[in-house]
């Protein structure tokens, strides 16, 4: 899998599934949005060596470019081959083998056409007439002879509704007003089971080089040595601790200057979250 369609932020690689699922057909009927995206479907890419949208837009080509984000570009990647016997005879095939090839974090189904030129197809997920996936599909690409994966786009999953972020194990927060807030900025999940952590969880701040994540883990099941410091129950909230307004069901969001704990208020309670030493991933 390309850097490109990994999910942007550490916090999020253990809520990826072990495998591919049954899914519905991905295309479903319909007129294409009121603007379509009226540029070039073939754009060049340039693979850079950082995790920006800057670079995740130059990765992306088209699909990028056909985004409508209400925040910035969030996973972006291609030009992925594939071998010379996986190609579809349909461009709905090509889209099949985008799922099937990354098992992405985003949508299965409720793609439209939005643009067809040049070989290629545009598939676009919509959310109130605005594009928050995006995949391009080509055919006959030099030695892949049939439709597959070109390039692909996502916006933040905090812009797709609350049911698909549901299903696919996504944990939105919200702000004091009661706006989704975008992962790059909060996020959490539940450990992998596949790695013994599911009684831990995990909370994420910031994106890149700013990115901090936090660990809940009451039944020590890390390494102690992945913290900065162990995981605390029952704490008293610190003088210099600021609420975030940020929030996840019963959980608060208060956090001191320096960072280096995670503040959680609950109904019963403060605990006190440590910060990793570097991102916890489950592999």
């Amino acid at each position: 899998m390309r850097r490109g369609l990994a999910v942007a932020t550490a916090a999020l690689v253990t809520a990826v599934g072990c495998g591919p699922e049954e899914r519905a057909d991905p295309v479903v009927g319909g007129s294409p949005p009121a603007t379509p995206y009226t540029g070039p479907l073939d754009v060049a890419t340039t693979t850079l060596d950082t995790d920006t949208p800057r670079s995740l837009l130059a990765e992306s080509g088209a699909a990028g470019r056909a985004l409508e984000c209400d925040g910035e570009i969030y996973t972006g990647g291609g030009p992925d081959g594939w071998s010379a016997g996986d190609g579809g005879d349909t461009p709905e095939d090509g889209l099949r083998l985008f799922f099937d090839m990354f098992q992405p974090q985003v949508p299965g189904s409720g793609y439209r056409v939005e643009r067809e030129a040049d070989g290629r197809v545009l598939y676009s997920y919509d959310v109130g007439g605005r594009t928050k996936v995006a995949v391009v599909v080509a055919q006959d690409q030099k030695g892949r002879p049939g439709w597959g994966p070109e390039t692909n786009a996502s916006c933040d999953p905090a812009e797709l509704p609350a049911a698909v972020t549901d299903s696919l194990g996504l944990e939105i927060w919200t702000d004091r007003d009661g706006h989704r807030v975008a992962t790059t900025t909060v996020t959490s999940h539940a450990g992998a089971e596949h790695c013994g952590w599911q009684k831990a969880h995990f909370l994420g701040t910031g994106r890149g080089e700013g990115y901090r994540q936090y660990v809940r883990d009451p039944g020590g099941v890390l390494e102690s040595g992945l913290l900065t410091a162990p995981y605390d129950a029952d704490v008293r909230m610190p003088a210099d601790a600021r609420g975030t307004g940020y929030r996840y069901g019963h959980w608060r969001l208060w956090l001191t200057k320096d960072r280096k704990t995670a503040y959680v208020r609950t109904p019963d309670g403060v605990e006190a979250w440590p910060s990793a030493k570097r991102a916890v991933a489950c592999k």
